[in-house]
């Protein structure tokens, strides 16, 4: 990729249309050695409890949280509301017993040109808290630049790109004198620039020559995340602002969208009422206005459509409307290119509902959305290999993932891709295994009850 300088870049406000395409971690939780993952438009996650399938998403939604604060809360926002720890021994790997020092994160973006990467490695300081120790920057056409503090003068100008905009701002800024390039955190990340004295001032200001991590930024804070803990329904709901980009956990902001949606006329609301459904859930969402601060959201009492005025409150209705409304709002409003990580979409589901759920997703997987799904169902996953054994689906837009604790407390992730008819191999550990353990004990248990009785 050709280099462009921070105010070339202003002028091209495009994302690669690709998105985030894979995520990288190393001495976090449970993920002591390197640990990376593909981020296919539909990408699963599965595994056991606490086998660190959480893991590989939490770095970034960190750095999400971080990006998204009113303030500045240093290299790392550790305690927000999509990660909450209160102290990095928290999150730091430990091989018997003993905590790295420091952890790694890092990410991959493509567009139609290629792929950008950066890489970070964090480390706790005593006295300072959590810095940035280094930030490895490549380019679809594999230049690199790696930035750490304290780096001298010849090093930035050599990092940075386009020394000819460099030179430019010596010459628009006076005396070289009275300029010194200097690297800085940018949030949680590092960028390049220059500490110069203001006229008639004597306090050094720092001036940003090249931002590197603004395409990263970018997608990072587009992300959306539908957690696994979804909050109880309520009566009525806080109105919030409508857009692309949704700071926090974005079950705050679904009441909003659906009466934008509805105010709007907008076709999407239907489509949710569909999706709903299919689900067997509800037929209809309707929205009330309270005032300026709060929305109300009903829902057709019964799952078919039979009585149109035959709404309720969402808070009279099961678990399973207002625990799905999140996802289905959330695949709706995202855009292609955009990751929308959502942790346990089958909560609250009926086993046939979670197949259902799997046509959601992948809906939204071939409208360009990258879906990030960390699983428990054996159910959604089979309806996956259906819809590709079906051709409904294509195998080359799924990824699965399957987390596994190791005897030493370690996380390894074997990946497997689909095939044709929506086979994907043997997992280390199968849901089925435990099904078919399951029934053999009860099938066992009656024998033995029936040969004694």
């Amino acid at each position: 990729m050709a280099l462009s300088s921070e105010s070339e870049r202003k002028n091209n406000k495009d994302l690669p249309s690709g998105g985030i395409s894979s995520l990288y971690v190393r001495g976090f939780k449970s993920l002591f050695d390197s640990s990376s993952i593909e981020v296919r438009p539909l990408t699963i996650l599965a595994g056991a409890n606490s086998s660190g399938k959480s893991s590989i998403m939490q770095p970034l939604l960190m750095m999400k949280q971080t990006l998204e604060a009113t303030y500045d809360p240093g290299a790392l926002l550790i305690d927000g509301p999509h990660v909450r720890f209160t102290s990095v021994e928290q999150f730091l790997s430990r091989r018997d017993r003993n905590p790295v020092d420091e952890f790694e994160i890092g990410l991959e973006i493509k567009g139609e040109k290629g792929g950008s990467s950066v890489r970070e490695i964090f480390r706790k300081d005593a006295k300072k808290g959590i810095e940035i120790v280094e930030a490895k920057y490549e380019y679809e056409d594999h230049s690199v630049s790696l930035l750490r503090p304290e780096m001298t003068h010849e090093e930035i100008i050599s990092a940075v790109p386009r020394i000819g905009f460099y030179t430019s701002i010596f010459e628009k800024l006076g005396a070289p004198e009275r300029i010194e390039p200097s690297v800085r955190r940018m949030r949680c990340f590092l960028g390049a620039g220059i500490l110069t004295v203001e006229e008639d001032k004597t306090d050094l200001v720092f001036c940003t020559i090249y931002n590197f991590s603004e395409p990263f930024e970018s997608h990072i804070m587009r992300l959306i995340h539908v957690p696994a803990l979804r909050g109880n329904p309520e009566r009525t709901y806080k109105t919030t602002a409508i857009g692309t980009k949704f700071s926090g956990t974005f079950e705050n902001y679904v009441a909003s969208i659906i009466n934008h949606w509805q105010v709007s006329k907008d076709p999407r609301l239907e489509e949710l009422g569909r999706l709903l459904e299919m689900l067997g859930l509800t037929w209809k969402v309707h929205t009330k206005q309270i005032d300026d601060t709060r929305v109300e959201l009903r829902v057709g009492r019964l799952p078919a459509r039979k009585m149109a005025r035959d709404l309720v409150n969402i808070a009279d209705v099961g678990f399973g409307v207002s625990q799905s409304l999140p996802v289905l709002v959330a695949l709706l409003a995202a855009e292609a290119g955009q990751l929308v990580y959502i942790e346990q979409p089958e909560i609250h589901l009926h086993p046939r509902a979670q197949t259902a759920m799997a046509q959601v997703l992948a809906d939204a997987a071939n409208r360009g959305i990258r879906v990030v799904v960390e699983t428990h169902s054996e159910l959604l996953l089979l309806g996956v290999q259906t819809l590709v054994a079906e051709g409904k689906l294509s195998p080359e837009i799924v990824k699965l993932h399957w987390f596994e604790r190791q005897d030493d407390g370690t996380t390894k992730i074997n990946s497997a891709d689909l095939d044709e008819a929506g086979a994907f191999g043997d997992w280390p550990e199968d849901f089925a295994d435990t099904e078919l353990e399951m029934q053999s004990r009860y099938l066992d248990a009656v024998e033995s009850r029936l040969g004694t009785g």
